[in-house]
């Protein structure tokens, strides 16, 4: 386990993918701040051995990116005092429409998902960045499923916003990867006769997102401008780098 995975991952009994976003050198050399936003894979696995480690972190907004029969059929996570509960589905075509081929490019598949729900979804990603963007809101969790698509979609976006290299947006997505192991062997210790899960659903290759987010630009001209497309606005962009970085360079 690398130095980064080791500072930001925040380890869960049954919940692997529990990470801080901060601590990267974003714009004018300020460093996005770290107790503000977090990313997750589902949160309906927190119970009660892992209920006062929750509770430390001060959560005050949980943003679930699932689809409704995701939490219908998990659950969500468990209510907190002071916690708020904002379930956001950013629209986008069940995979299955269009399924992997094993042998095939999997960092391009995973591109084209991505850039499929960037078209879509574009109200629902603007609304859990706005949610961001509030500074009274923090510290944020975001997630999904696994943690790695939904999630990995806001979070990259909001970090290019903040002035994050690509290199490091891309570096930080591909930490889901060892969460999914973690989660491939807790399934399979626990749920013995589970299906096994698909290579797209558990790879995270840095590939992916520096696509995704070149492609961004090249449609739109800059991240901000995308999202000035989905309705964020320019408060909300300004909000964004006024809170989740630290104001010294």
């Amino acid at each position: 386990m690398d130095a980064i995975e080791v500072t930001r991952r925040i380890p869960f009994s049954a919940t692997f993918n529990f990470r801080d976003v901060g601590g990267y050198r974003g714009q004018d050399g300020r460093t996005v701040r770290t107790g503000r936003l977090y990313r997750s894979d589902s949160l309906h696995r927190i119970g009660d051995p892992d209920r006062d480690a929750f509770a430390a972190l001060g959560v005050r907004t949980v943003i679930d990116l699932r689809r409704p029969s995701e939490v219908e059929r998990d659950g969500r996570v468990p209510d907190f005092d002071g916690l708020t509960y904002r379930h956001i589905h950013p629209e986008h075509a069940e995979w299955g429409e269009q399924p992997y081929q094993p042998g095939g490019d999997l960092a391009r598949y995973l591109a084209d998902r991505y850039a499929d729900l960037a078209r879509t979804g574009t109200a629902g990603l603007a609304e859990a960045i706005g949610l961001i963007a509030e500074g009274a809101n923090a510290p944020v969790v975001v997630h999904c499923v696994a943690g790695k698509d939904r999630t990995g979609i806001v979070c990259g976006l909001t970090l290019a916003v903040l002035g994050v290299d690509d290199a490091e947006i891309a570096a930080d997505y591909a930490l889901s990867n060892e969460a999914s192991r973690q989660y491939s062997a807790w399934v399979a210790a626990t749920l013995p006769d589970a299906a096994k899960v698909p290579a797209p659903f558990l790879a995270s290759p840095a590939e992916t997102m520096l696509l995704f987010l070149a492609e961004i630009r090249e449609g739109h001209g800059s991240v901000d401008d995308y999202l000035r497309h989905a309705g964020v606005t320019d408060d909300q962009l300004a909000a964004l780098r006024v809170h989740l970085l630290d104001q010294h360079r």
